[in-house]
């Protein structure tokens, strides 16, 4: 009985299945799915897919809980390893290879939630039957310059990190295998033919309601570094220069925002919880990172900005002498000692220098007090650190633009609502000043130094003073842990030999190797290139 059941719902089945309309089975469409056809034919749709790319860009920090730290600090000229337990460059060999997690991390990050949305948004906005949702071309060209700008930042990113890529500039309908590594020029090629486009579109400003949207000055920014990607000095000089010429930018003198009237200087302001966007008056800002409490997607996939986190020193883990342990605030929040500065970062660039507001109290802490009421030292200051694991993890000096007003009001958890600068008119200085030293315009190269060494109370310099290591350190001083540091290291040309001589340890950093200048290609995604050759880069 049951064989003569089963077979009476084989021939129903089969009889329905021939009864359905070829047609309707090979061309279904589920009208309430968001698909990109669905969503993509309308502004809102659009709009959508662009706040959707913008988080995915922000997820470049927030993605993981280390990911971004390990990627641009430890193993530079700035930050090492620092807890025992956190072992990438303290062996360059054994850590960097193409199975590294980090290697196929950013990797995935983005071809997979960078570029294919913008290749999505571009392809779809640019398709002549939607043409009658655009109240003019402009309209429809300023979302295509979102689109092109995010994914120049990521194939500049790209090459930044591992040199040549495939470049996708289009989306598939199937399946391919059979990718091939454009060269690192043509990448860059790539990205600026993005951003030229971007420049030309984009809108000059944004309301306060938009903050953190895409302007045209964060693609001459982003532009400017591309040319110098490309040793094209004068457009990076250009570039630069229309941004900074533009009026609608300057860098900060005069106190200013929610911190004007407490203790600190205009540096310090710069770094107060709601002083990053324009609305604060803040006319240097040009590009940032939104962290927003208790607002669903506010704070990334990990919640929050975890840089005090992974910056920060393991200071609840410190004890006094009787062995009270110390307590998380506020001000300070609960880092893990995940990355320490070097002795380069933390001492040697400051020297000479004792009236650089960057180093002053405001901006650096240096100094730690006993915090716990129930220790016999509560209050005053703690002892000379004499283990080598505490200075290397639970106390060291760091810039205090780490810390920030903590997440969903909780400071145990490392995390704050602090935004983050992704551009800022002081790197677009340090960047045109790097232009001009390298097309030998050396007192221009100064001028622009002493710009920012002037609004910081530091000595002023000579075009004779003026290298490419000056810049470096420069950079260091005004931007430490606000730049990619590896990415400026790796475009410059100077990683391994900035590793050589200011790794935080002589046992970790003799271990890099000429070839890790470039990160190897990760090895999932030449295992996936199975239809052609996926070259990895030398060395690895």
């Amino acid at each position: 009985m049951k064989t003569s059941n089963l077979r009476i719902i084989l021939v129903l089945a089969l009889t329905m299945f021939i009864s359905c309309d070829e047609e309707d089975l090979l061309n279904e469409k589920p009208l309430s799915s968001l698909n990109d056809v669905a969503v993509l034919s309308s502004k809102d749709g659009f709009d959508a897919y662009l706040i959707g790319l913008a988080y995915n860009a922000r997820e470049e920090q927030s993605q993981g809980d280390n990911l971004y730290f390990i990627t641009n600090f430890p193993g530079t000229d700035v930050g090492e390893d620092a807890g025992a337990e956190y072992f990438t460059y303290r062996n360059w060999v054994s850590y960097l290879t193409p199975v590294t997690p980090e290697v196929a991390d950013n990797w995935n990050w983005a071809y997979t939630k960078m570029i294919a949305q913008a290749n999505t948004i571009i392809t779809y906005a640019s398709k002549p039957e939607l043409d009658d949702i655009w109240q003019n071309e402009a309209e429809k060209n300023a979302v295509i310059a979102e689109a092109k700008f995010y994914r120049a930042y990521t194939y500049n990113f790209l090459a930044n990190l591992y040199g040549g890529v495939p470049i996708v500039e289009s989306i598939e309908s199937s399946p391919k295998f059979d990718y091939f590594r454009s060269s690192r020029e043509d990448v860059y090629e790539f990205a600026k033919n993005d951003l030229i486009f971007a420049s030309q579109w984009l809108p000059e400003t944004v309301g306060s309601d938009n903050e953190g949207r895409i302007v045209k000055a964060a693609a001459d920014h982003l532009l400017t570094e591309v040319y110098l990607g490309l040793n094209q000095y004068q457009n990076a000089i250009d570039s630069a220069t229309d941004v900074i010429d533009s009026s609608l930018y300057e860098l900060m003198t005069e106190r200013f925002g929610v911190s004007a009237g407490e203790p600190g200087d205009v540096y310090s302001d710069l770094f107060a919880t709601g002083n990053f966007n324009r609305s604060s008056g803040n006319r240097e800002s040009i590009y940032v990172w939104q962290f927003e409490s208790f607002i669903e997607g506010g704070g990334g996939s990990s919640g929050g900005n975890a840089t005090v986190r992974n910056m920060g020193p393991f200071l609840n883990k410190f004890k006094d002498p009787d062995g009270v342990t110390n307590i998380p605030t506020d001000e300070t929040n609960r880092g893990v000692g995940r990355v320490r500065g070097t002795n380069y970062a933390l001492y040697d660039i400051w020297k000479g220098e004792p009236n650089d507001i960057r180093n002053s109290e405001y901006n650096f802490r240096r100094e730690f007090f006993y915090n716990n009421p129930e220790s016999a030292y509560f209050g005053e200051p703690v002892l000379p650190i004499t283990v080598a694991e505490d200075s290397l993890r639970i106390l060291y000096p760091y810039p205090r633009k780490i810390e920030g007003t903590p997440w969903e009001g909780r400071n145990n958890n490392g995390r704050t609502e602090e935004d983050v600068y992704v551009y800022r008119l002081a790197e677009t200085y340090l960047l045109r000043s790097e232009a001009y030293f390298l097309n030998s315009e050396n007192q221009k190269a100064a001028d622009d130094l002493n710009a920012i060494r002037q609004r910081a109370g530091a000595t002023l310099i000579s075009a004779s003073d003026v290298s490419l290591d000056y810049i470096l350190d420069e950079r260091a001083r005004e931007l430490m842990y606000e730049e990619r540091r590896r990415k400026t290291l790796i475009r410059m040309g100077v990683l391994v030999e900035r590793v050589r001589e200011y790794g935080l340890v002589e046992e970790w950093r003799s271990t890099v190797q000429d070839y890790h200048g470039l990160w190897p290609i990760p090895q999932t995604a030449i295992d996936a290139n199975f239809g052609a050759e996926l070259a990895q880069n030398p060395g690895y």
